[in-house]
């Protein structure tokens, strides 16, 4: 990626109608974001890494791996937009996802026209491997916190369980654990 890139697709994602307030919350998520991605030593980049999946693929790979529910298959379309990549990428992604066996075009049921793209029983246990480093990670941070802190930490992201989003992915992540 170039600089030029770079600068468009800051230009793209910035948000100047954000509050100063909006802002500030935004780089305490950021700066706790970052010291979390990095607290386990890059241990999930490294999963990334041996997989050999480039991060367009492992993110299609996550999102075809839902939250341990069926998943229903998605179109090409419908991943590159959910994901914020252009189809031609989400295509070539999918079609090394594919050789690797991680996932499978379908027919669509409604439209055998259609193709969309499932999850392979292969492909969901990188998905699962991937979340139970990501736990594990968390984990071992959570475990670095005072009691103080971890009641505080606890406080405000008990907070936002009224999300359904969030409700659903920790409902989920308790299900399963490491």
């Amino acid at each position: 990626m170039q600089a030029s890139d770079i600068a468009a697709l800051v230009n793209e994602v910035a948000s100047p109608e954000a509050s100063p307030e909006a802002q500030d919350t935004a780089a305490r998520i950021s700066a706790l974001l970052r010291h979390l991605f990095l607290y386990d030593r890059g241990n999930l980049l490294r999963v990334i890494e041996q997989s050999g999946l480039s991060m367009t693929q492992s993110k299609a790979l996550l999102e075809l791996g839902g939250l341990g529910e069926a998943t229903e298959a998605h179109q090409v379309g419908d991943l590159a937009e959910r994901l914020g990549v252009s189809v031609p990428s989400m295509s070539r992604a999918v079609d090394g996802l594919v050789k690797k066996r991680l996932a499978t075009r379908v027919e669509d049921p409604d439209d055998r026209r259609v193709r969309r793209v499932a999850i392979t029983a292969k492909g969901k246990q990188i998905v699962d491997t991937l979340v139970v480093v990501r736990q594990a990670g968390m984990e071992t941070f959570a475990a670095s916190l005072t009691a103080a802190q971890r009641r505080k930490l606890d406080a405000a992201v008990d907070s936002l369980m009224d999300r359904e989003d969030i409700a659903e992915a920790y409902e989920h992540l308790k299900e399963v654990g490491p």
